[in-house]
């Protein structure tokens, strides 16, 4: 798949695409995520993409044009128009859920907005959708369309070693995680669960299941409402007082 980033600074967003798991599936060649530089695409000699919103208020307004020109520019390197994301405080709130959504198109563009926002004409014209990454503001559209990038990209084949790597992580299943153990077998006196240990494999995926409902329903009790439960996990669910 293809991500392109529409950003005032991509050598922001190239420092942490460059590193870790993302950074090698992009020298692979699995992914393919380009920066976009919008000042490039201004028409005046001091390169302005910002401007005084009409009607007062406090800062300045990211301009169209600029905008625009740059999205067009991405469309043709595509050969197709991608999907195009604003990260804004006002849009839906990225979950796993969206992440997967996304994972099956073919192109998708995100524009990072910077200042008070960008021109509504932009949105209302352009945008496909607007995504949030919480109930706060940051400075910029930077850190949350690179949260978005990674959260994809790390699910497309080949980025990690094996599918399982995602699969059963916390909300790709619509559960949190069960917890996780690794060598000395006791540290500081306290055991690795003994279920881990068992070689059992039977055992350890119910034990995996359950840990996995018991964390989700101490921590996002939200999330069991659309989880089918057995009798046995609503008694183990029921035996902790979590239901």
């Amino acid at each position: 798949m293809r991500i392109d980033i529409m950003t005032l600074f991509p050598e922001m967003c190239e420092r942490v695409l460059d590193e870790s798991i993302i950074g090698r599936a992009r020298r692979q060649g699995i992914i393919s995520v380009e920066c976009h530089n919008i000042r490039d695409y201004t028409s005046d000699r001091h390169r302005h993409v910002d401007d005084m919103p009409y009607g007062g208020g406090q800062g300045m307004l990211m301009k169209p044009e600029p905008v625009e020109a740059c999205f067009e520019a991405v469309s043709a390197q595509c050969g197709a128009r991608p999907f195009l994301i604003y990260m804004s405080p006002k849009g839906r709130v990225f979950n796993q859920s969206i992440a997967r959504e996304l994972l099956g198109m073919e192109n998708i563009c995100i524009l990072c907005g910077h200042y008070e926002g960008i021109d509504q004409r932009i949105i209302d014209s352009m945008v496909d959708m607007e995504l949030s990454v919480g109930d706060y503001v940051l400075t910029g559209g930077e850190m949350p369309a690179l949260i978005v990038t990674d959260a994809v990209c790390r699910m497309v084949p080949g980025v990690l070693a094996e599918d399982v790597c995602f699969e059963e992580e916390s909300h790709y299943s619509g559960l949190l995680e069960h917890p996780q153990y690794t060598r000395p077998p006791v540290w500081n006196g306290i055991s690795v669960p003994e279920e881990l240990l068992s070689g059992h494999h039977a055992r350890i995926t119910q034990w995996k299941r359950l840990k996995a409902l018991e964390q989700t329903a101490k921590f996002r009790p939200d999330l069991l409402e659309g989880v089918e439960l057995s009798p046995e996990e609503k008694d183990y669910l029921m035996e902790k007082q979590l239901i």
